[in-house]
C-alpha cells in the first residue's frame, strides 16, 4: 500500500526520483575526491543523468517480463525529466569550465597563435560534443512533452511516437558517454591517465538495459506467434 502511495502522487514520484539523483551524483563525486572540481562535478552529473535515463529505459521491458513491476512505470516520466535537467547542468559545466565559452572549441578547434585561426586538433572531441548536444536536445523535447497537457494537445498517436525517441536518446547518451570513458584521454601527445573506475560498469549497465530489451522482445514476439505455427484464416 505504501509503494502504491508513492507511485500513484505525482509529487512523490519527483521527491524519490530527487533524493535519488542526490545520492547517486554524492557517490559519483566521492568516488572521483583526487579529479579537479570541474571535472568531477561534470563527470558525476553526466554518469547520474545516464543511470537515470538507463532506469527509464529498463523499466518497460522489466514491466513485460514481470507484471508486478507494471507499477513502477509512471516513474519514467520523472526520471526522464530529471535527466535531462541533469544533462543540461552537465553541458552548461563543459560550456564554462572546460572549453570557455568558447564555441569553436566545443567542436574541437584551437586556436593557432602562428597561423592566426582555428585549426581542428580533437576529430573525436568534435563528434562526441556533437552526438550530446543532439541528445540534449532531443532530451529536451521529450521532457517537455512529457507531460498529460501535451498529451491531450498533440493527441495519443503523435505523442506515443515521439516518446518512444527515449530510445534514441538512449543511444546517443551511450555512444557520448562511452567516447569519453574510452577514448577522449588516449591522445598520443598527452599523458594517459589512469583508466576511468567507471568503465565497466558503464558496458554492464548498457548490457543489462539491452539484455532486458532483447528479452522482453523475445517475450512479445512468442505470445504474439499463432498457436501450433499457423496462420489464422482470414474471413
Amino acid at each position: 500500500m505504501f509503494r502504491k502511495s508513492i507511485v500513484n502522487v505525482w509529487w512523490k514520484r519527483h521527491l524519490v526520483v530527487v533524493l535519488l539523483l542526490l545520492a547517486g551524483t554524492g557517490l559519483f563525486l566521492y568516488s572521483r575526491a583526487e579529479w579537479s572540481a570541474m571535472h568531477r562535478w561534470n563527470r558525476a552529473i553526466g554518469d547520474m543523468s545516464l543511470v537515470l535515463v538507463a532506469v527509464a529505459m529498463a523499466l518497460g521491458p522489466m514491466a513485460r517480463l514481470w507484471r508486478k513491476t507494471v507499477r513502477f512505470l509512471p516513474f519514467r516520466r520523472e526520471l526522464g525529466i530529471y535527466a535531462v535537467l541533469l544533462a543540461l547542468v552537465h553541458a552548461t559545466i563543459i560550456l564554462i569550465g572546460w572549453v570557455e565559452l568558447d564555441l569553436m572549441r566545443l567542436v574541437g578547434f584551437e586556436f593557432h597563435p602562428g597561423l592566426q585561426r582555428y585549426v581542428m586538433l580533437q576529430h573525436g572531441f568534435a563528434l562526441a560534443n556533437l552526438i550530446g548536444i543532439l541528445a540534449l536536445l532531443y532530451g529536451a523535447i521529450l521532457a517537455l512533452t512529457s507531460n498529460d497537457r501535451s498529451l491531450r494537445l498533440l493527441g495519443a498517436t503523435v505523442w506515443q511516437f515521439i516518446q518512444r525517441g527515449a530510445y534514441v536518446l538512449w543511444w546517443l547518451s551511450v555512444a557520448h558517454t562511452g567516447y569519453f570513458l574510452f577514448l577522449h584521454f588516449l591522445d598520443f601527445h598527452r599523458q594517459t591517465p589512469e583508466p576511468n573506475w567507471a568503465q565497466w560498469p558503464f558496458v554492464g549497465l548498457v548490457g543489462v538495459v539491452l539484455a532486458l530489451q532483447v528479452a522482453a522482445s523475445s517475450v512479445t514476439w512468442r505470445k504474439s506467434r499463432p498457436r501450433n505455427g499457423l496462420v489464422p484464416k482470414s474471413t
